[in-house]
C-alpha cells in the first residue's frame, strides 16, 4: 500500500497523544486508524454525565421555581426563563410522534456509546459526550415525565428572542453538531487520524 493511503495523525491538541499500550504505529510512525486511547473514552463519559446532571438539575429547579405562562426576565429581553412542557421535538415539531422521537433518541444514544470505543480525538470525545448527555437528558423526560411513559413532555425553560424555548440538553446537542462539523471540516477522523488533502 502506498504512502498516500497512510492516514496522517491529527495535531496533538485535537487528537491527543496515544498511550504506549493502546497505540500501534505503522512503518512511518503514524497511529493506525483502529487504535485509540482510553483517556478519550473517559472524556466522553465525563462530559456526557456532566451534561446529563446539569440538564436534570436545571429542569428540577425550573419546575420548582417557575410557573407556566409567567416568564421571568433574566437579562432584559435577551434571555428569559419561560417554563413549558414540549411534547414534540425541536421547535415543538412532531407533537403527535413522541414515542417515535423517543426511539430515535435512544438509538442515537446507543450508537454514540458503540462508536465511542473508537475515539482517538479530544474534539470527537467532547462532541460525543455533549450529544450523549443531551439525548439522554431528553429521553429521561419522555420516559418518566407526565403524561405517560414514552409520551412524556420535555421540560423547556430557556427563551431568547426569535427562537424556540429550549433546555440544557438542547444546547448540548446543538453544540455537539457544531463541533462535529468543525472536526469533519478539519479532516480529523473519529480515531484521531487526519485525512490527507490531495
Amino acid at each position: 500500500m502506498g504512502d498516500e493511503d497512510t492516514p496522517e495523525p491529527a495535531d496533538t491538541a485535537s487528537a491527543g497523544s496515544p498511550s504506549s499500550d493502546d497505540a500501534v504505529a505503522d512503518g512511518g510512525g503514524s497511529t493506525t486508524p483502529g487504535n485509540r486511547s482510553w483517556k478519550w473514552t473517559v472524556v466522553f463519559a465525563g462530559v456526557g454525565l456532566l451534561i446529563l446532571f446539569l440538564d436534570q438539575l436545571t429542569k428540577a429547579l425550573a419546575l420548582a421555581h417557575l410557573t407556566p405562562g409567567e416568564p421571568v426576565n433574566v437579562i432584559g429581553s435577551l434571555l428569559k426563563f419561560n417554563l413549558i412542557r414540549n411534547s414534540g421535538a425541536a421547535f415543538s415539531l412532531g407533537s403527535g410522534y413522541t414515542p417515535y422521537i423517543s426511539v430515535i433518541q435512544i438509538t442515537v444514544a446507543l450508537g454514540v456509546v458503540y462508536l465511542s470505543r473508537r475515539l482517538g480525538s479530544a474534539g470527537w470525545a467532547v462532541a460525543f459526550g455533549l450529544l450523549f448527555g443531551g439525548a439522554v437528558g431528553n429521553i429521561l423526560d419522555r420516559i418518566f415525565r407526565e403524561p405517560s411513559p414514552f409520551h412524556g413532555h420535555v421540560v423547556d425553560f430557556l427563551q431568547t428572542p426569535h427562537w424556540a424555548i429550549f433546555n440544557v440538553a438542547d444546547m448540548a446537542v446543538t453544540s455537539a453538531a457544531v463541533l462535529l462539523v468543525i472536526q469533519t471540516l478539519r479532516g480529523i477522523r473519529l480515531d484521531g487520524t487526519r485525512e490527507q488533502r490531495k
